[in-house]
């Protein structure tokens, strides 16, 4: 009897999901992150309890799955049981680290100045990483991202395409943490309108086509 035979159909699913996104299936990757960021969100807000700050986690989370989905173990654990894990750990980490470094930011840190309207994106909505993962049109994905100046391509590139955590694209590019997350935030935001614009635009010629 296999592992997964007594699973429920989600975790099936979420299974061949997983295993998709480890061979580099952007678009199931996209499917694993909507059936799961809610979920993963939760976990997150009741550890740190700052919604900022957990948008921020649960964005290295997806980095995490996304670099570490090939090596999911359905005889070791559920994905969703696996996926919970990475997140209280990712939280746990985030407060540890927190809890160490000394607090010199101010309430006027311009690093910060965006956090208002990032934080208060809607849930319900596609995230920028799913946008991001389910940009099918190459043209589109390279004209969004033409839009962003050098350090946010670099920065964004680091996290989601290398799959380094904002910590550790500080350190391999030599900035500040605070001002490497804000470039990330601000590149997401940036890519997640442009891509819900060139998608709005695709939409309208297919209607007009039909």
């Amino acid at each position: 009897m296999s592992a997964t035979s007594d699973w429920s159909e989600r975790s099936r699913d979420l299974a061949q999901l997983l295993a998709r996104a480890g061979t580099g299936d952007r678009a199931a990757f996209a499917t694993l992150y909507e059936r799961t960021s809610s979920h993963l969100f939760a976990v997150v807000l009741r550890i740190c309890r700052d919604r900022g700050q957990a948008e921020d986690i649960l964005q290295e989370v997806y980095v995490n799955v996304w670099r570490a989905a090939g090596g999911f173990d359905a005889a070791q654990s559920q994905p969703l049981t696996w996926l919970t894990s990475i997140a209280r750990n990712r939280a746990i980490d985030s407060l540890r680290r927190a809890q160490t470094q000394p607090q010199l930011q101010t309430a006027t840190n311009p690093d910060d100045e965006d956090s208002d309207v990032y934080d208060d994106m809607a849930d319900e909505a596609p995230g920028p990483l799913e946008l991001l993962s389910r940009a099918s049109d190459a043209r589109a994905l390279s004209h969004c991202m033409q839009g962003l100046n050098a350090p946010q391509r670099q920065s964004l590139a680091l996290a989601f395409y290398d799959g380094l955590s904002h910590a550790e694209v500080a350190e391999k590019m030599g900035q500040p943490l605070g001002t490497v997350k804000s470039w990330v935030r601000r590149a997401l935001l940036s890519l997640k309108t442009c891509l819900e614009q060139a998608a709005g635009r695709d939409d309208e010629r297919s209607e007009t086509r039909s």
